[in-house]
């Protein structure tokens, strides 16, 4: 929380008080021109006073939308690629911020292969996960507080992975076509079994995907080839090297936190599901060609462009929201399920809940100087119940991070897919209906709708490396 005066932040503040003190040398000289002076200064700050409902300013609003605008322009909104389109040697590439993203394929310590994810911009390096979640269906209450609690050891943990810079969960749920069901039955139905027999493994085969869905669970841990301002930069070979050494530890201590199985992917398993998301019409095929191996430069849609409130892609048309609120209250293992569960409304649904935790170093001096600025805060009449609130959470914070907990930050991008722009209403109303269940407040990423549905692939992506606005004077608006 940024400290500052009323609704204004840090940025605001300094900008009310030097202006204040312009504004009374200049009407000590001449009183008309401190008038002019004093409604100068109100129309500079009406636009950091005025808040919308998510707590974004009206500043924040118009230079957003100045930006779409001059990407518009520009053409920055469309993309081509392909053998008629931009790219290179008739590719098709991923759009916007992945562009420039390779993949490469090696082995971790147990022998196993993966897969990595490179964004030269940001000389990130990522590696996924994909699990085999249990569910809390017919589990004991106790067994479930088992594995939250796991899960808030597994955070913690990143803080002291070195040079880990962010993580995501990925829930996706799509359509079950029935492939795998039908190789599975077809491979183990043996030729010399009863008519009766087969012929129910084929009804079952037929009539079991109608209406079903398959859920994807995706883990991803980022690593930055610079650790920490001031270090040494490794290399690509070094990078390739410590993170293989650390998969294994991570796969295994994912296991107890109710997530199953948890195994790296390799680079076909990957592009495929990357080239689903972009192309859901592709999802037959791909899994009927499942001994073809998929290339990551083919990964990408053919066509793709952006518009102010969605995004359409090869056949597809999303929608991307996210979090401007965490939940308030207590928060129950449950209060997701609704959320990331199927939806009738929906054709494919991503949920990917983002972390960037704080090295051990840093996070003490960040819950002390949250304390500092929410008691700042609480001072004078009229003070609002929710802050008073945020003073007792920024306590509690500072002593759970001094018995060893970890600080972590988060928020949650949803992803609603369907197939024409007709249905784009009706999962924008099934999103609005379920994020309240979710106790979160989740807000359409007006003008940012391509950079946000590759956020929530289980990519990597780190949203605020890739801004050009220092965090420090955002996180002061």
């Amino acid at each position: 929380m940024s400290p500052g005066i009323g609704r204004l932040g840090l940025i605001g503040t300094l900008i009310l008080m030097v202006g204040l003190i312009i504004v009374t040398l200049i009407a000590m000289a001449s009183a008309l021109l401190g008038l002019l002076g004093a409604v100068v200064l109100a129309l500079v700050m009406v636009p950091l006073v005025l808040r919308d409902q998510h707590g974004r300013n009206a500043l924040q609003s118009i230079t957003a939308r100045v930006a779409w605008w001059w990407g518009r322009s520009r053409g920055w909104h469309l993309y081509r690629s392909g053998p008629l389109g931009i790219t290179p040697n008739g590719e098709y590439r991923l759009p916007g911020l992945l562009a420039a993203s390779r993949l490469l394929e090696t082995r971790d310590s147990y022998g196993r292969p993966f897969a990595l994810v490179v964004v030269p911009a940001t000389r990130h390096y990522t590696a996924v996960f994909e699990c085999n979640a249990d569910g809390a269906a017919l589990v004991d209450r106790e067994q479930i507080d088992t594995w939250v609690a796991y899960w808030g050891h597994w955070l913690a943990s990143l803080g002291y992975e070195p040079g880990l810079v962010g993580a995501s969960v990925t829930i996706e749920t799509a359509p079950d076509l029935g492939h795998r069901l039908e190789e599975e039955v077809s491979a183990n139905t043996d030729p010399n079994a009863p008519d009766l027999a087969r012929a129910a493994l084929r009804e079952i085969v037929w009539n079991y995907p109608v209406g079903s869905a398959r859920v994807s669970t995706r883990v991803a841990v980022t690593y930055a080839a610079l650790p920490r301002p001031g270090g040494k930069r490794r290399d690509e070979a070094e990078m390739v090297r410590e993170i293989a050494m650390r998969i294994p530890g991570l796969t295994s201590r994912l296991e107890m936190t109710g997530a199953g199985t948890a195994r790296p992917m390799t680079a076909d398993q990957l592009a495929r599901a990357v080239r689903m998301a972009y192309a859901p019409d592709a999802q037959s095929g791909l899994e009927a060609t499942e001994d073809q191996e998929m290339r990551w430069e083919d990964a990408g849609p053919t066509a793709a462009q952006e518009l102010w409130d969605h995004y359409v892609h090869d056949g597809g048309h999303s929608i991307t929201w996210g979090m401007s609120e965490a939940p308030r209250g207590e928060v129950l293992s449950s209060v997701m399920t609704g959320l990331v569960a199927p939806h009738h409304d929906i054709a494919r649904k991503r949920v990917t809940f983002l972390y960037r935790p704080y090295d051990p170093g840093s996070a003490a001096g960040i819950v002390e100087r949250d304390r500092k600025d929410t008691r700042f805060r609480i001072g004078g009449v009229g003070t609002a119940a929710r802050t008073e609130i945020d003073v007792v959470r920024s306590d509690q914070s500072a002593l759970e991070e001094a018995r060893g907990s970890g600080v972590t930050r988060f928020t949650v991008l949803v992803t609603a897919t369907v197939r024409s722009a007709d249905e784009l209403p009706l999962a924008a109303a099934a999103i609005d209906t379920l994020a309240p269940t979710a106790r979160v407040r989740l807000r359409r990423m007006y003008g940012s709708q391509a950079s946000a549905f590759a956020a929530t692939l289980p990519l990597g992506v780190v949203l605020p490396d890739h801004l050009r606005i220092p965090g420090v004077v955002r996180e002061s608006l």
